[in-house]
């Protein structure tokens, strides 16, 4: 429960807007097509999936991150911060704002968010087969589990997936070459931390059904399963990454998987993305991978809308 409750008030406090601190320098009278074309290249040999989106002179690439990147996973980061430093400007995530009412709301409520209606346990919403294959995994944790909301067991199960916490990823190279380089920045756009308590709150334990298969998944897959995600992130396979039981389940579950906020992020980097596409220069953009190539994502948008980009495939055979 400590740890449940520790995540979800993390996810909350995100309040402070992630351009804090940077100084908007102003357009680079050097911008130009030659220069544009080698930031592009640069940005190109990491080893993460990125796509460059252009219109007449003003380029967008878009990055995309993935979460729990360990620290020693060799990816080639160093390209993607030269890009990010000789690019104009930085587009970074959704961050959401909570007051402190809604923070006390949420203590409030806490009873509510970790454990599932009085009388009920897992069995009385999880198919037998799914309860079968969670009993197994969770056979060394007693019996209290089988009353806590399906929003912590997800939790737990993608633990026991191997996911990591580490700040290794693309998200956090790209935020640190943007400070060193005092570039300007700002998230695409916000979530109110009341809506997202009040999700938690009166969301429907079924809900998360979706969201226990896929994890119950990652969970027997382990370490492994996660790795394998790694690899093909690094590999630009990006369709076998978004058919990893992790991937799946960190989008299917609590935050992504609400209802109200994954349409809510798309149309915000397309938006983003499109306000960019009318400024000269080059604009780095840093999203989650399956909010850009998931089918209907940002980028099917953008292809839908006649941009042009360049970049790995990310349809799936």
């Amino acid at each position: 429960m400590k740890r449940v409750l520790a995540g979800l008030t993390a996810l909350i406090l995100l309040g402070t807007p992630l351009s804090a601190g940077a100084q908007d320098a102003g357009p680079d009278p050097t911008a130009g097509t030659d220069r544009v074309d080698d930031i592009v290249v640069v940005a190109r040999r990491a080893g993460a999936p990125m796509w460059t989106v252009t219109r007449g002179d003003s380029t967008v690439i878009l990055v995309g991150a993935i979460s729990g990147v360990p620290r020693d996973f060799a990816w080639r980061p160093e390209a993607l911060q030269a890009a990010t430093s000789r690019s104009q400007r930085v587009l970074y995530p959704t961050v959401g704002r909570a007051s402190m009412s809604d923070v006390l709301r949420l203590l409030w409520r806490i009873r509510t968010i970790t454990t599932l209606p009085e009388g009920t346990t897992t069995a009385d919403y999880l198919p037998p087969d799914l309860q079968a294959r969670l009993e197994v995994l969770m056979a060394d944790e007693g019996d209290r589990w089988r009353s806590r909301s399906l929003v912590g067991i997800g939790f737990d199960l993608m633990q026991m997936a191997g996911r990591e916490r580490s700040g290794s990823g693309a998200d956090d190279v790209v935020r640190r070459a943007a400070r060193e380089a005092r570039l300007p920045g700002e998230p695409v756009g916000f979530v109110r931390g009341d809506e997202m308590v009040e999700g938690l709150i009166s969301d429907p334990p079924a809900q998360y059904v979706p969201c226990i298969a896929v994890a119950i998944a990652a969970a027997e897959a382990g370490p492994d399963g996660a790795m394998a995600r790694l690899e093909a992130w690094r590999s630009l396979r990006v369709a076998d990454v978004l058919a990893n039981p992790l991937d799946q389940a960190l989008n299917l579950c609590w935050p992504s998987g609400d209802p109200e906020i994954a349409p809510a992020l798309r149309e915000q980097w397309r938006v983003a993305t499109q306000t960019a596409l009318a400024q000269p220069g080059v604009t780095m953009g840093v999203a989650s991978l399956r909010l850009l190539a998931e089918p209907g994502g940002v980028l099917d948008q953008l292809e839908a809308e006649g941009a042009d980009i360049l970049g790995p495939d990310w349809k799936p055979s």
